[in-house]
Order: structure tokens, then sequence, then C-alpha cells
């Protein structure tokens, strides 16, 4: 996949692709619906799948000071589409500049002459241009005006999660329903990072735990998981996490710290992810070290009963 920065002066080789847009924090299965329209658009067409989305966030610009919010990393967005069959990322940055520019600019400047879009393919809820006060109906009319197809999708979901969004991936995390937000995203939500040291306070009681800092993810509801850890080299490990501040030993900013089943190796620094899977208690502040300890080791014989269902 080619990652492309920007909509102005392109070479033709990077122009003349069926786009989908919007932001694809988690690339959920609504987000796939709208791919998949531009992918149908893109057979038929003979042109490259593309993907346009924006960086930062707009919710950043407009939401300064906000709670993180993230979904997933860039390495884990570009995975996604990659499986999806994506060839190309329009990365547009959002500066004031495309900040300002009118529904009507938009089209024109940014996806009929920036881009050079043949077909664009949007969510029935999406909003582009100043005010977001473009919508997939007028994007209808532009692409009539300026020569690009449109294709728009329809909501998706059940009555268990409502519609299929981001909003609501973050609302099941948040609530400590990961299987929700599993159902949502058509995979489990995934905490991507780097190995970080600790206080070695696990290893030292017979749980060796993997530190990951949560970083820009949203996160979760503080707590006991069940999951799956994915390494560099490609093993996969069951395991049960906590996440939060870890308020017996001593608080630390929120993180994921995660005990893998029959794995002790030096993995500092080493980049893994991991799947919440079953969520099983909130995070408590315990007496002793323990009964901290007695709790972590019925948390495991839970969480792989679990794990093997």
């Amino acid at each position: 996949m080619r990652v492309i920065t920007g909509w102005k002066d392109l070479p033709e080789a990077d122009r003349g692709a069926a786009v989908a847009m919007g932001s694809f924090d988690g690339v959920h299965q609504g987000h796939q619906k709208v791919i998949a329209l531009a992918a149908e658009a893109a057979r038929r067409l003979d042109a490259p799948l593309g993907v346009i989305s924006f960086d930062p966030h707009p919710r950043e610009i407009f939401s300064p000071g906000q709670p993180a919010f993230h979904l997933m990393t860039r390495n884990q967005q570009l995975r996604g589409l990659g499986e999806l069959g994506v060839e190309r990322l329009y990365l547009l940055p959002f500066t004031a500049e495309l900040a300002e520019l009118t529904d009507r600019e938009f089209a024109t400047k940014v996806l009929h002459e920036g881009l050079g879009a043949r077909h664009v393919a949007v969510g029935f809820d999406n909003s582009f241009g100043k005010g977001r006060t473009g919508s997939p109906e007028t994007m209808r009319q532009y692409g009539e005006e300026l020569g690009f197809g449109v294709s728009v999708a329809g909501a998706v979901g059940d009555t268990a999660v409502e519609k299929y969004s981001s909003t609501s991936v973050r609302e099941a995390l948040r609530e400590g329903r990961p299987q929700d937000a599993a159902a949502i995203l058509g995979r489990p939500f995934a905490i991507e990072g780097p190995v970080q040291r600790g206080r070695q306070l696990g290893r030292e009681l017979g749980y060796p735990t993997a530190n990951v800092a949560l970083g820009d993810y949203v996160v979760p509801k503080f707590g006991v998981y069940a999951t799956r850890t994915r390494l560099p080299d490609g093993r996969e490990f069951a395991g049960v996490a906590n996440i939060g501040v870890n308020p017996t030993v001593g608080e630390v900013d929120p993180r994921l710290e995660v005990w893998l089943f029959g794995f002790d190796e030096d993995i500092y620094d080493q980049v893994i992810e991991t799947d919440l899977v079953h969520f099983l208690r909130p995070e408590l502040k315990f007496d002793t070290i323990s009964e901290m300890s007695e709790q972590i080791r019925r948390d495991a014989e839970q969480a792989k009963r679990l794990l093997e269902t």
C-alpha cells in the first residue's frame, strides 16, 4: 500500500483512484462496508482502490484536551486496510487550510482537482467541509457536476450494539464490554505497543508481566481481562491482563500489564499486540501483596477456562 500525504501536485500515477472517505479509526464493519463499495467501483472502473483519511484526526483539532479516543495505531490501521485490498491511503494533513474549505471547495479542490477521484464512497452519516455542511446528498450532487461516481453505504448494526460506529466501540470498551466491541469491529480490540520495563514485582511473585503504555488509545474500563497476545515473530499466547493504575503497589499511568501463560522470555522494547477478549472483574486495591497474588492466580484460572471455550 502506498501512503500519500496531501492532495496537491500529485503525480498522475497517484491520481484516479476509487476512494472511500472517512476517519476509519478502528476499521470496523461499518467502515468495511464503505470500503467494499469503493472496491466494487474500483473493479468496475479498473482503477486503484484508495482510502482518504486525515492526520491528525479532526476531533483532535476541534475538541483539544479531551480524553484519548483512538481505537488503533497507524500501523494497525495500515494492516487493517491492507487486508481489505486497499492500495493507496491518502492521508490528508488536517491543517487550517483544509479545515476552512467549504464542502464544495473540498469536493472540487481535493477530490476532483487534487486526487482526480473517479469514484467516492461514503457512509450514510458522513459529513465534510467547513462546519460539516457536506452530506452524502451534496456529495452526489458534486459528483454529478464534477464527473465522479458516488456511492453511499447504509447503516450496519444489530439490536445488541445498535449501529456499528467507532463511538459505539469506545462506549463498549469504557463500560467493560470487549465482546460487544469485537462484534462491531469484526475482531477483538487490540492494544499494540513496545514492552516497557516495570518494577519486576510480577516476576518475583511468579507471574512476569509485559507492560505496555496505553498512549493515545481509548482507555478501556480498568480491570482484568482474558487476553491473547501476538509477538513480533508470529507466536500467540493466551494470558490475563490488568488495565489500570495498579493501586495496590503504587499508582502508575494507565497501562496494560499482561501475563502470557507458558512464556518467560525477555521481550523488552519489542512491539506486541494484545487482544482484549473477556472482561473478568474491575481493578481492585488489595490490603496485602499475598491477597493480590492469590486473586491473580484465580483470575488466570478463569481466563484459561474462558479462552479454551
